[in-house]
């Protein structure tokens, strides 16, 4: 087995201290508002607290729907993150400026993670770090993080902070998808980053896998409960799955509270 097997359904937000919802839900791509609000108000009251979202989503609504979740159900009862486009890091004045336009957009004073929703090519990591970090001295995050960054992007990052840690990586993994296993994760571990796994059911794929079947009829769970359950058995691993549908988000829900064995652990590293 590449990992040790973590039992917590509350995750360490890097070495912050503070702990979310192993399984967090996504914004991206929302088709109807007012159904995923009925749809968040429910997991919120069913332990899932960590939401993420991003300026670019949907042009800037997804945020304008977070926002609105977070005056139903409370502030205190959500961890929100939201992502930066690159263009903006160019300057720490830019930086602000983005980061007011979308706090706004949100109604609210600070975000708890704000991240580099992916590197700007044009800039040194380090410059775009030292620009971001400003984010924190003014008050408008409690924490920040990257996104889509790897290992060698990872590492520069972490050594170009001054005043802020990069406590989150926000990357693509499934077990479809398993990139990040071959080195990101294991450094991500030594240096108390967390990974928030994006596209964690692959557009609910996975759901067709005849080993994740297989192996689901051995605990009485579907498919993409064990993807998810997969991921978050993975020290410091958060997945962030969509859904605007109250199944499917029950079928979500039931990926926490439980965790695979070792051997099907291994059958899914062996074998996918």
């Amino acid at each position: 087995m590449l990992f040790p097997i973590d039992y917590s359904d509350r995750k360490e937000t890097g070495r912050t201290g503070e702990r979310v919802s192993a399984i967090g839900l996504g914004t991206w791509s929302i088709r109807n508002y007012e159904n995923a609000l009925k749809v968040f108000i429910y997991a919120v009251e069913n332990g899932i607290d960590n939401v993420d979202t991003a300026e670019i989503y949907d042009a800037g609504r997804a945020e304008e729907f977070v926002g609105r979740l977070a005056r139903m159900v409370g502030r205190d009862r959500l961890f929100i993150t939201t992502k930066i486009h690159p263009s903006h890091l160019v300057d720490k004045y830019r930086v602000v400026k983005a980061a007011k336009k979308a706090l706004a957009r949100m109604g609210l004073r600070y975000v708890d993670l704000y991240l580099i929703h992916w590197p700007n090519p044009s800039m040194s990591i380090s410059r775009q770090v030292m620009n971001f970090e400003v984010l924190v001295d003014e008050g408008l995050t409690r924490y920040i993080g990257v996104s889509n960054f790897d290992r060698a992007e990872l590492e520069e990052a972490l050594s170009s902070t001054r005043k802020a840690e990069i406590v989150v990586d926000q990357v693509r993994y499934s077990v479809r998808h398993r990139e990040p296993e071959y080195g990101l994760l294991e450094f991500a571990i030594r240096n108390h980053v967390t990974l928030q796994a994006y596209t964690p059911i692959e557009h609910g794929l996975v759901a067709k896998e005849k080993l994740l079947s297989e192996i689901g009829s051995k605990y009485g769970k579907t498919p993409i409960q064990v993807a998810l359950n997969y991921l978050i058995s993975r020290p410091r691993v958060i997945a962030i799955p969509k859904t605007e549908n109250m199944d499917h988000l029950r079928e979500i829900l039931g990926a926490m509270g439980w965790r695979l064995r070792a051997e099907d652990i291994e059958v899914i590293e062996e074998n996918m």
